[in-house]
């Protein structure tokens, strides 16, 4: 078992100390993050929501110019409500090698050790500059990192990498699937339930729809391409959160549900949408406004996560190759992350770092030591090579 700095420890019990959950502020993260960075040097930018509750935050090392690259990674988590947990979810627990909390491995200890690690970037002169990049809202669709990449590609030299710290278990992944994110809102009519005929029952309709969403990931299940490298191969589609009805003896007046897909590369994602739309226009409406004449279906386009597409001389790419002296094939993933934003808006982007996806978004949720100390003998060639 692979020992780690304790700078890089305490910085992992810190961000994880900071319960980040999407639906709370991060600007605790973001006030101590900051703090400390500056303390060491470095040149902090911090973009907030329009609220003012969240923030992004950029800092830059070494020479105000041109290239070099960013260190990516977002500061929220998903929720622990509903799971079991072993110990307290945002204290740190070491057992048999490994580092239990909620964020561990997706993904603050990733941001812990870049940050532990800054004030040996900033003891030689750095050539090349390095970036480190802390968004919020990540997990509800990367909502927050857009101001960002703006900020930076509008008011700053422009970097040429970004090394997004996802957990890939330090393997190289050049590709991820997109998501696109909905939420359906029926309006039927509530009337007492022994007068169906006086209503329009949003709960049923909703179940068609439910329904054509389970017929539709049967299908694109069946087709799955014979050469997709996913895992699964085909396009998936998930029901997350569904609301409706008052009363077991009441007609429900309305019904709301959450759900996404996620594409692969070479799916027609607009067809979807409109076959979506279409159904519920032409096949469960009627039905549901036969007795309901106000009732409406509405859908409503939350957040798209963009794919992070493979290309052939990828400078983010073989930098991490190099540094890593991995001659593994890079690979694929299903997840999402910020990786396709960045590569949107012209900056080449990888995604590596420390820790299982497999361990994500679940109870008792954990990083391997070994991971860790992986990540910080990259993060130190990356040192190397910025210096010279």
């Amino acid at each position: 078992m692979a020992s780690i700095r304790p700078q890089s420890r305490a910085l992992i019990e810190r961000l994880i100390g900071f319960d980040t959950t999407s639906a709370k502020s991060n600007l605790e993260l973001i006030d101590f993050a900051q703090d400390y960075l500056e303390g060491h040097g470095a040149r902090c930018r911090r973009i907030t929501n329009p609220e003012g509750t969240k923030a992004n935050l950029f800092a830059s090392l070494g020479p105000e110019a041109p290239g070099g690259v960013v260190l990516s990674g977002h500061s929220d988590v998903v929720p622990v409500g509903g799971q079991s947990w072993d110990s307290d979810p945002f204290t740190v627990v070491e057992r048999d090698g490994r580092l239990y909390g909620r964020g561990t491995a997706d993904m603050k200890s990733f941001i812990a050790v870049a940050m532990a690690l800054v004030p040996e970037f900033q003891a030689q002169p750095l050539k090349h500059p390095l970036h480190l990049a802390l968004s919020y809202d990540e997990e509800v669709g990367c909502t927050g990192v857009g101001s960002m990449i703006d900020d930076i590609v509008t008011n700053l030299p422009r970097p040429e990498m970004v090394i997004v710290g996802e957990p890939t278990d330090m393997q190289i992944v050049n590709g991820h699937k997109g998501c696109y994110v909905f939420e359906t809102h029926l309006k039927g009519l509530a009337a007492h339930s022994s007068q169906p005929h006086h209503g329009g029952n949003a709960i049923f309709a909703a179940g068609k729809l439910i329904a054509y969403l389970a017929e539709l990931a049967a299908q694109k299940r069946s087709e799955a391409p014979a050469d997709s490298p996913f895992d699964p191969p085909y396009t998936t589609f998930n029901l997350g959160l569904v609301e409706g009805g008052k009363a077991l003896n009441i007609v429900a007046q309305d019904c709301s549900f959450g759900w996404e897909f996620r594409p692969i590369p070479s799916e027609d994602t607009t067809a979807i949408i409109q076959g979506f739309e279409a159904y519920a226009r032409d096949e469960v409406l009627p039905a549901l406004s036969e007795f309901a004449p106000e009732a409406s279906i509405e859908t409503r386009h939350l957040s798209t996560v963009l794919p992070l597409m493979p290309v052939e001389d990828n400078p983010a790419e073989a930098l991490v190759r190099r540094l890593s002296g991995s001659n593994a094939e890079a690979g694929v993933v299903s997840f999402g992350t910020e990786g396709g934003l960045f590569q949107d808006a012209g900056l080449a982007a990888v995604v590596f770092g420390p820790g299982s996806i497999d361990q994500a978004h679940k109870p008792n949720e954990f990083i391997d030591l070994d991971q860790v100390a992986a990540c910080e003998k990259f993060l130190l060639k990356l040192r190397d090579w910025a210096a010279t």
